[in-house]
């Protein structure tokens, strides 16, 4: 029997009516959808003010970590910038640092925030820690070339969508356990927080056609822990296993009513208030996973964006010492 679930926003539905879907991601159809996953960001970059730079770093086992700088043309390098660290979504497997930038280059414009879009390394291709390791090494590199970059290290925002919001609340639990670097807030937009993949929101997306299904979530996981037991899978990697919630910096955490991680994000919100912590939770009617980035000009997704920005307005606050 069909389980009963929340629709879809109409002029979501609308929208979603046209693209092909699927149910279930495998090893042949990653390496077709790897192929279209990256989308080029110079039109992103067209008529902006910004600075971009490209440079890589070194992981401590002797990987190379790319990350893309963006910066403000022309900011008063007298009062130093918020930063965004941005990590991109794909269900672990796929994607580049220039998915969904639109996103936080938004944040550029309004806030004149300089962004840092970290490449992780992807699974199947490495697995474990490694690709949370490769987000919290780019972030200790930005903390540390702070006065360089101009950027201020008291406003320095973790942000990522999907799997990318997952492992920015793996690296912030890091920064947290680590006591470095310091993080003035986490956004987590639809994050990718449990590999137990058992939450009602979980099942009632499964078994039929979507743009992120219980199906392909388990792809995913199975990809980053391989043969990994539960009692053996880290919080960092699988942030809802966490024990302790407590002392992470002020949270944003949104998703829709129609998507795999309703449950796991209203949870994790949920262990962050009971912690003595602070988060704001979102959840959108009728939004299936990563709507917004697929249709940032619906009624619905324009809301969730609009929302996001009031939120970074009210944290981010002006510079250090002003």
């Amino acid at each position: 029997m069909k389980p009963a679930r929340p629709d879809i926003d109409p002029e979501l539905r609308a929208l979603l009516a046209d693209v092909p879907l699927a149910s279930e991601l495998t090893a042949e159809v990653l390496a077709q959808v790897r192929q279209f996953a990256s989308a080029p960001v110079e039109p992103l970059l067209d008529g902006r003010a910004v600075n971009r730079r490209e440079i890589v770093i070194p992981s401590p086992d002797g990987a190379q970590i790319p990350l893309s700088i963006f910066a403000p043309a022309g900011a008063d390098r007298s009062t130093a910038a918020p930063c965004v660290y941005w990590m991109h979504g794909g269900g672990m497997v796929m994607g580049d640092r220039f998915s969904q930038i639109d996103i936080p280059l938004e944040w550029l414009d309004i806030f004149g925030a300089v962004v840092i879009s970290v490449d992780y390394r992807l699974a199947p291709e490495v697995s474990g820690t490694t690709l949370v390791d490769d987000c919290y090494h780019g972030l200790l590199w930005t903390a540390e070339h702070a006065d360089e970059l101009g950027i201020d290290p008291a406003r320095i925002v973790v942000a990522g969508a999907s799997a990318g919001g997952g492992l920015a609340a793996g690296a912030t639990l890091m920064a947290r356990d680590r006591g470095t670097p310091a993080i003035a807030a986490q956004m987590l937009i639809y994050p990718m927080l449990d590999h137990r993949n058992d939450t009602t929101s979980s099942r009632q997306y499964s078994s039929e056609p979507g743009v992120w299904t219980r199906e392909m979530n388990e792809f995913g996981w199975r990809s980053v822990l391989g043969d990994r037991t539960d009692g053996n899978v880290p919080g960092y990697v699988s942030p809802a296993v966490a024990d302790d919630l407590s002392g992470l910096p002020t949270t944003y955490i949104d998703a829709g009513t129609a998507e795999v991680f309703r449950d796991e994000d209203v949870d994790y919100a949920v262990r962050i208030w009971a912690a003595g912590g602070q988060a704001e939770l979102h959840i959108w009617a009728g939004g299936f996973h990563g709507f917004d980035a697929l249709y940032p000009h619906a009624r619905i997704s324009a809301a969730a964006r609009r929302t996001r920005n009031d939120w970074l307005a009210r944290t981010l606050g002006p510079a250090s010492g002003a």
